[in-house]
């Protein structure tokens, strides 16, 4: 017979991650049946580099390999960068990717728990500024098949008789921006009927939603920042677009498409880069939503996620100092 105390035991690390992992199946199978196997291998490269320099650098920090190579944080931060990098992006993209991430985010700070930066969107907004043509090699359909795409991940060579130009393709956000810089309306940039985005689009982030949800009702994540970023998305959406609806994008259109759903729920929700109390984990989620609108309204970059995440992550420090509880037997303002 069970008797008290009855304590519930707070999860592992690792236990964390494979949780994480697991909600990202889902997603991560859609946009490899929609994009094909370079999805895959973009995964497996970065979290092979991610591994390796988390290998080497604890290495030569003198710290014991097997605790931290199998906590799965390396993995995670892998699969995110293999995510939210191109397709068909060179290999060697994702590989220094994974070193900035790792090696420059994560270990210089002094490894997991000690980062101030989210390690992943380190890496996508280096890759970013440094090759934004390599970065923006996004195409609304796979313009390689099977084995092609692989090949032209590892060669950079194409096959015999297609063009360059074949590969390239704009996401939605930035041909909405593009549009409206050139005098376009929205009406005329927005021609996926019913919906602001493809249907493809539509269902990769809905199964990033699904993913997020399953992480909350196991209690893996906390709620308040992704609720607070996706709520202050939509309001200031709604606003603009009720001002001026040929100008700004709908509430749905920003929850919908670009790395929203993913950022959401995946990146925002990383507990060591946010605030650790309630009250400042909504005003992160809403600080990060405020940006997201600013940078993709008026901004150089189509989509504002990364850098959105990496502003406030340094605005951490400030906002848990208002916001923490006093420690018990001190006395609060």
């Amino acid at each position: 017979m069970m008797s008290s105390p009855f304590l519930s035991q707070p999860k592992s690390v690792t236990q964390v991650m494979l949780w994480v992992l697991a909600a990202l199946l889902p997603g991560t199978l859609l946009l490899g049946a929609l994009a094909g196997p370079a999805v895959w291998l973009q995964i497996a490269l970065a979290v092979l580099a991610a591994c390796l320099c988390e290998a080497g650098m604890l290495r030569l920090r003198g710290v014991a390999l097997r605790p931290f190579l199998s906590d799965g944080s390396a993995v995670l931060t892998g699969v995110l960068i293999g995510l939210t990098f191109p397709p068909l992006g060179p290999w060697w993209l994702v590989v220094l990717g994974s070193f900035f991430a790792i090696v420059v985010a994560k270990q210089l700070y002094g490894g997991l728990g000690n980062n101030v930066f989210n390690p992943a969107m380190v890496a996508f907004a280096v890759m970013m500024v440094s090759f934004p043509a390599q970065m923006s090699q996004w195409t609304p359909q796979p313009a390689l098949a099977g084995l092609e795409q692989w090949h032209y991940i590892l060669s950079h060579q194409l096959p015999a008789g297609m063009a360059a130009d074949a590969l390239a393709g704009a996401t939605p956000l930035d041909a909405v921006r593009t549009g409206l810089l050139n005098g376009q309306s929205l009406s005329h940039l927005l021609v996926a009927g019913p919906w602001p985005v493809s249907l493809d689009q539509l269902w990769v982030a809905l199964a990033w939603l699904l993913g997020g949800l399953l992480l909350g009702w196991r209690g893996v994540l906390r709620w308040q920042a992704p609720l607070a970023m996706l709520a202050t998305l939509t309001v200031l959406a709604s606003i603009a677009h009720l001002l001026d609806a040929e100008r700004y994008a709908s509430p749905l259109f920003h929850l919908l498409a670009g790395a929203t759903q993913l950022g959401a729920w995946f990146i925002v929700t990383d507990p060591v880069s946010a605030p650790s109390s309630v009250r400042g984990r909504l005003i992160f989620g809403a600080g990060i939503g405020l940006l997201i609108w600013v940078i993709r309204t008026w901004g150089g970059f189509p989509d504002g996620v990364a850098f959105a995440v990496l502003i406030l992550n340094l605005a951490v420090p400030f906002i848990d100092q208002y916001t923490r509880a006093p420690a018990f037997g001190q006395g609060g303002a």
